[in-house]
């Protein structure tokens, strides 16, 4: 029979590192066919909440804190306050970015923009916003590229799109040495969505590119899983890759249908299993940045509703790491694992004078091509892991 969970060990703390944004929990439910349906929730309140729910901190956009138009004493006055919340919750701020995209002068891009003076006013309020993220404790800054795009491919050259944007990345690591901050960037790749087409749009691309950077040491990927569902690819499949190149600074947990709009649904909401490998995939990799949930509530909920959400998303993450723990100790599934590793070898395949007699090596083809896997019969244990039959 399966056993109940340990005591405790679905209550989230601290240790956990689960964050959410100012902008997840503060999500008014505004969408393309209806206004807000939730009165927007103080920092403050979003901040004494989440570390009630156990969370261990909160992300923010400059603009979530600071209001677009506020002065330098209004601005002055927010923070104070912010960080006095802070430091009375004992909550922290690991991760920062920047709104380049709800301002109407990004209506073309920030960093991609076809207009040079936009190019230059991004990086101006970039470096302002990393200014603000690394005063309330931000180690990692996030570049989500939401309008570094287009709707029509005679808009730009995407050669010159993908130059305007290492210029502006290479800038900004620059930026950063120059004021010895401890900071490590992470690019968050998307398919599509608010432009019809997205450059960087997936983590294969994002990581291409980090390696023709000026200090690719410094940037790494900040996957999200509903934007490789939106494009119908295995989302565990790139944050592997991620994990194997040491890439992978921040990660974005949420759901997602796929074929859909950006949903950014409760992690797990959605193909739970997808979620259990994901999870099995961070857990055995030793993962140990910020589980970081960027979605929001449904729009028909009201503020007891938001923190539903909010306890549900981590609570939903901690039952899926005990079920990877019976999945790990299970003996029927660890011997079908096994033996596929010894199937595997233990030695990468290398060239060298000596090994290139594997030319004249024999192979039992007849039993190598009737011999089968096991798939099925690992995939239904796994299933009753997660269906609790196990």
């Amino acid at each position: 029979m399966p056993q109940a969970p340990a005591s405790g060990a679905l209550t989230p703390r601290p240790e956990h590192r689960f964050t959410f944004g100012l902008w997840t929990v503060g999500n008014i439910g505004r969408d393309p066919f209806g206004g807000p349906v939730r009165a927007p929730i103080p920092a403050r309140r979003i901040v004494e909440q989440l570390a009630k729910l156990g969370a261990y901190g909160v992300n923010l956009h400059d603009n979530d804190l600071i209001p677009r138009d506020a002065t330098a004493a209004e601005r002055d006055d927010i923070v104070r306050d912010f960080k006095a919340a802070l430091a009375d919750t004992g909550m922290k701020v690991p991760m920062a970015t920047t709104n380049l995209f709800g301002d109407p002068v990004f209506r073309d891009g920030a960093f991609t923009s076809n207009d040079a003076r936009v190019r230059a006013f991004a990086l101006q309020k970039t470096m302002r916003a990393i200014d603000l993220g690394v005063e309330l404790g931000a180690k990692t800054y996030v570049f989500w590229g939401g309008r570094e795009g287009t709707d029509t491919a005679a808009a730009k050259d995407p050669r010159d799109a993908i130059k305007w944007f290492r210029e502006a990345i290479n800038y900004l690591c620059e930026y950063v040495r120059a004021q010895k901050y401890e900071l490590e960037f992470a690019l968050e790749p998307k398919p599509n969505e608010p432009r019809g087409d997205i450059f960087l749009p997936t983590i294969g691309h994002a990581l291409a590119f980090i390696y023709t950077l000026d200090h690719p040491d410094m940037v790494g990927v900040n996957p999200e899983v509903a934007h490789d569902t939106m494009a119908g690819l295995e989302f565990s499949h790139g944050v592997g890759q991620a994990i194997e190149a040491g890439k992978l600074f921040h990660i974005d947990l949420n759901a997602q249908k796929p074929g859909r709009f950006d949903q950014d649904l409760r992690f797990g909401s959605e193909d739970i299993k997808a979620a259990f490998f994901l999870v099995k995939l961070l857990e055995d990799s030793g993962y140990s940045g910020m589980l970081h949930f960027d979605s929001h509530a449904y729009r028909t909920e009201d503020e007891a509703g938001v923190w539903d959400f909010a306890a549900g998303s981590m609570r939903t993450y901690l039952i899926l790491k005990e079920k990877v723990a019976r999945f790990n100790a299970d003996a029927e599934i660890q011997e079908l694992v096994g033996a596929l590793r010894k199937r595997a070898g233990g030695e990468a395949l290398k060239f060298s004078a000596a090994a290139a007699g594997l030319k004249e090596r024999t192979f039992d083809l007849h039993a190598m091509r009737a011999q089968g896997y096991g798939y099925e019969k690992l995939d239904q244990l796994t299933m009753e892991i997660i269906l609790g039959a196990r």
